[in-house]
C-alpha cells in the first residue's frame, strides 16, 4: 500500500523541480506527464515553481491512494533523468547535486518503483550474459589453440591432418558467429567448406603441408581455382537467382571467391 512521501523526500523533490527546471512551460509539462490532475497544477500556476510543486505535494495527499500513486511516479521519472532537462538553469551544478540527493534519498528508502528497478536489473543481467560469452569464447579458443599445437607436435598421417585442419577452421568460425558449411561433396568434388562474409561467399581450400609449396603446386592450385569460378553454361545466371539450397547442390559454385588455408610444419 502507498503513503504520502516522507518529509526529506518531498524537500528533495522541490529542490530538483526548483533548481532543474527554469521557464515554465516546459516544466508544466512534468508533472502532467507523470498523472498530476491540470486543474490542480493550474490552480497554482502564477506561483513560483518551488511553491507549485510544494502545493502539488499538498493537493496529492488529499486524494489518497491515487494521489501517493502520482507522488511516486513523480520520483521515478525524476530519478530517471540522466542530466538536467532545461539547459538555460542558472546553476547547472545545483541542480545536479539536487537531483542526485534525490537519488539517493531514493534508492535508500525504495522509493523508485519497480519498472525502473527492473530495468536496471536487465542491464546488469545482459551484462553477465556479455561477460559469460567472452569467457566462454575465450576458453574455447584456448582449447582449438590447445588441438594445433597437439597436430603439430603429434605423429598422425597428412590426411589425418588435414581433417583435423578442416574440423578447427570450421569451430573458428563458428566461435565468432560467423555461419559456416562443413566439408561436403558435389556431383563431381570435393569442397572444404564454405561462408558468406560481407555479401560474398567464399569457397575455402584447406591443407597441411609439411613443406612449402613449389611453383608447380601453386600453378596446379590456381588450376583448381579457375575451375571452381568457372560458370558452366546452364548455370550462367547470377548467383542471386539461386537459393541456398541450389547453390549447394551445384557441381561448381557461380562466381565464389576461393579461400585458401596452408598449414605448414
Amino acid at each position: 500500500m502507498n503513503s504520502r512521501l516522507p518529509f526529506e523526500m518531498r524537500e528533495a523533490v522541490v529542490q530538483v523541480c526548483g533548481k532543474a527546471f527554469w521557464l515554465k512551460d516546459p516544466f508544466r509539462t512534468f508533472p502532467l506527464s507523470c498523472g498530476v490532475p491540470a486543474e490542480i497544477y493550474d490552480r497554482f500556476a502564477d506561483e513560483s515553481k518551488y511553491k507549485i510543486i510544494r502545493h502539488v505535494l499538498a493537493e496529492l495527499d488529499a486524494l489518497g491512494e491515487e494521489g501517493f500513486l502520482i507522488q511516486r511516479r513523480l520520483v521515478t521519472e525524476l530519478c530517471k533523468l540522466r542530466n538536467v532537462p532545461d539547459e538555460s538553469v542558472p546553476d547547472r551544478d545545483a541542480a545536479l547535486k539536487a537531483l542526485k540527493w534525490l537519488k539517493e534519498l531514493a534508492r535508500g528508502q525504495k522509493l523508485i518503483v519497480e519498472e525502473e528497478r527492473s530495468a536496471t536489473e536487465q542491464k546488469i543481467q545482459e551484462a553477465r550474459r556479455k561477460q559469460a560469452a567472452l569467457a566462454a569464447r575465450a576458453q574455447k579458443m584456448e582449447e582449438l589453440r590447445n588441438g594445433f599445437t597437439a597436430m603439430i607436435s603429434g605423429r598422425e598421417k597428412p590426411q589425418e591432418r588435414g581433417y583435423g585442419l578442416e574440423e578447427l577452421l570450421a569451430e573458428l568460425f563458428e566461435v565468432h558467429e560467423i555461419p559456416y558449411r562443413r566439408p561436403y561433396r558435389t556431383a563431381t568434388e570435393q569442397i572444404d567448406g564454405h561462408f558468406e562474409f560481407k555479401g560474398f561467399d567464399y569457397l575455402v581450400e584447406a591443407r597441411w603441408r609439411s613443406e612449402p609449396p613449389s611453383e608447380a603446386d601453386l600453378a596446379a592450385f590456381k588450376t583448381k581455382v579457375d575451375k571452381k569460378l568457372q560458370v558452366p553454361e546452364e548455370f550462367s545466371s547470377p548467383f542471386s537467382a539461386f537459393d541456398r539450397k541450389s547453390f549447394w547442390n551445384l557441381p561448381v559454385a557461380s562466381n565464389p571467391t576461393s579461400f585458401c588455408l596452408m598449414v605448414r610444419t
